[in-house]
């Protein structure tokens, strides 16, 4: 055992009893936070146009600021990016992290030196909890990956401008950096197939304990890994024994990912965003990820269902309940004011509060009424491909509502790694799991509004060939699982395998 994972374990074990001091006591924690808020808050532009010297508690503070997304505080930050300070915080930001915008291109989502240190802080945590589990610190001695954006930052009127994990990466404690990859040169590189090429050359030969990233980006390195070698990920990395991802439910990718491996491993789950570090994983036997709440971000809640109602109900943590859809709402020490994310959340705990995303609140089908969201569809796919050796690589659900003949259907873009021998009977088990999830579809199914899920093959490499061809290809950039509408559905035509093509 080395120095440096010899004296890791005890000090785990001191930060993870300091994590549950406040998570102990969550109420007290969040109100602290909000009055902290609030106080920095009446002294910006957005404080003086929205009454903060009026606000005294909770309910104050929802009459004055109204639940909104980036559009609506887009005024507020343009003036940001234009170089004014004390608009949405205090002073300047220290970074904008630059995110794709659905409606009016970038994103510039500032972070401010308030706001750095909690990105940090909880991606440590989140580590420092799995070598308590563990009693082990030993991977700290191996090598490390972490695929994200290239960590090249320009300027913007005096503040630095990149992706979040380009700027996460000026980070790296410099106990951990000779032990990190890629190097800093094949960090940099842009285009993500030779970026990937060039990671596979460079830790093919190293002992990797760490690998860290998007699942659907990690799988193209490990395949890359296995093309070359013909060793499975395990043979090549024996002392890789825990994977570290975020953004995505990864139980669909499980198998494909285990198969590729050699071997069952951990997993560590993180919920970081551009806009705050919310949630990680703190434990391997508990469900759900503790929800960040000393983190300098007040959190509200909004039933899923009710969203798009003219005055929804918003709550905050006091009044959550266990099982319910929630939108989450933001409101940070980076200047976000009742900030939608577009995220849906579920609480699995509320002692500590532990959360699990379900899905975004724009991406949902209801094309007739049905109401199916990204929780739906995942469970549905987990319960076909449970105690089968079938396995999937990517996946995608939109609903096709002028078929060429016959009712209407959901249909559902599947690549896959090991595709079932009875494709019919698979999409049968998906739709039987769909249906007892949700009445909405049932209904429709007997009601003989729509007839049973259609399930069509992608090709291999076909996902990957579709984000290219939207200029979408690598880093921190997914697909969305599923949609209300056929813009991504009538382009995956295009990547069909071609005897499934009708």
């Amino acid at each position: 055992m080395s120095i440096k994972s010899f004296f890791a374990i005890p000090f785990a074990k001191i930060a993870t009893r300091n994590v549950y001091k406040w998570a102990n006591n969550p109420h007290v924690t969040q109100e602290k936070v909000f009055k902290n808020l609030i106080s920095k808050g009446r002294k910006t532009a957005f404080g003086k146009d929205h009454n903060f010297d009026t606000i005294s508690n909770y309910s104050d503070f929802k009459k004055e600021v109204a639940v909104t997304d980036y559009e609506g505080l887009r005024p507020y930050v343009d003036r940001m990016v234009a170089g004014e300070p004390d608009i949405l915080w205090v002073g300047k930001p220290l970074y904008f992290a630059k995110t794709s915008g659905t409606t009016s291109g970038a994103k510039y989502i500032p972070i401010t030196k308030e706001s750095m240190p909690t990105h940090i802080k909880a991606a440590k945590n989140a580590l420092l909890f799995y070598i308590v589990a563990k009693n082990d610190a030993s991977f700290v001695n191996g090598k490390m990956i972490f695929l994200q954006g290239s960590p090249v930052l320009q300027n913007k009127n005096g503040v630095k401008l990149g992706r979040l994990s380009g700027i996460v990466a000026h980070y790296i404690p410099q106990y951990l950096l000779k032990n990190r990859l890629p190097s800093w040169e094949t960090n940099c590189i842009e285009d993500w197939d030779a970026k990937v090429n060039a990671i596979v050359e460079e830790t093919i030969h190293e002992d990797m304990s760490v690998i860290s990233g998007i699942p659907s980006w990690v799988q193209m390195y490990f395949e890359k890994l296995i093309d070359k070698t013909g060793k499975s990920i395990s043979e090549l990395f024996p002392n890789f024994n825990f994977f570290i991802y975020g953004g995505v439910n990864f139980e669909p990718y499980k198998n494909k990912f285990e198969s590729l491996i050699g071997k069952k491993i951990d997993y560590i789950e993180l919920y970081p965003a551009s806009e705050g570090f919310i949630a990680y994983q703190d434990s391997q036997t508990e469900k759900g990820m503790l929800l960040q709440l000393d983190a300098g971000i007040f959190y509200e809640f909004i039933p899923a269902n009710r969203f798009f109602e003219e005055n929804p109900p918003r709550c905050c943590l006091k009044e959550v309940v266990l099982g319910v859809n929630y939108v989450i709402i933001l409101n940070t020490t980076a200047g976000l004011w009742g900030y939608n994310i577009g995220d849906t959340v579920e609480f699995v705990s509320t002692k500590p509060y532990r959360i699990k995303v379900t899905g975004r609140i724009k991406h949902f089908i209801s094309a007739f009424g049905e109401h199916v969201i990204g929780k739906e569809v995942e469970t549905a796919l987990n319960k076909a491909i449970q105690g089968t050796n079938i396995r999937i690589s990517e996946f995608t659900v939109a609903p096709q509502v002028n078929p060429s003949s016959g009712l209407p259907y959901h249909e559902w873009f599947i690549e896959f790694e090991n595709a079932p021998e009875d494709m019919a009977a698979f999409a049968t088990k998906i739709d039987a799991a769909m249906q007892a999830q949700n009445i909405y579809y049932l209904d429709l199914i007997k009601g003989k509004i729509l007839r049973p899920l259609l399930v069509r093959k992608i090709k291999k490499g076909g996902f990957h060939a579709y984000m290219k061809s939207i200029g979408k290809f690598g880093g921190q950039n997914k697909i969305p699982q599923l949609s209300d509408n056929r813009n991504i559905a009538d382009v995956l035509e295009n990547f069909l395998v071609e005897n499934d093509k009708i």
